[in-house]
């Protein structure tokens, strides 16, 4: 039986970029940053408070050869905020694309996009 989501991984681009649109923009933190010394490079980062599950970023190109089958597109994710309001305009004064804010029958939720024009959503959780 499965107890939890552990890990999500995503295939990036850049990873250094991505890592830092993560902990500059969003505000999560690197957990761990491994390289193998073999071209298998990831960083592990995290929203900094309470986070069971962490995002494991992988360099897109380096996985396609190791695992050419192996599906890289990017996942579709929700992310909770107890202050949906501040979120949106923090990001916005970062610079990051923001979509409005809208009221869906689950709450209410706004979508960003990551360096790479990968989106993703974020929905209020009180």
């Amino acid at each position: 039986m499965i107890s939890q989501v552990g890990q999500i991984m995503l295939y990036v681009n850049n990873q250094d970029e991505a890592r830092d649109f993560w902990t500059e923009k969003v505000g999560f933190s690197v957990i761990s940053e491994e390289n193998n010394g073999q071209g298998m490079r990831w960083i592990e980062i995290a929203p900094t408070k309470g986070a069971e599950t962490s995002i494991v970023l992988h360099n897109k190109e380096f996985v396609a050869k190791m695992s050419p089958g192996l599906n890289l597109g990017t996942p579709s994710l929700m992310f909770f905020s107890e202050n949906l309001d501040q979120l949106h305009g923090d990001l916005s004064n970062k610079n990051v694309k923001v979509g409005e804010i809208v009221n869906m029958p689950s709450g209410r939720v706004f979508n960003f996009a990551d360096h790479e024009e990968n989106y993703f959503a974020v929905m209020e959780k009180k």
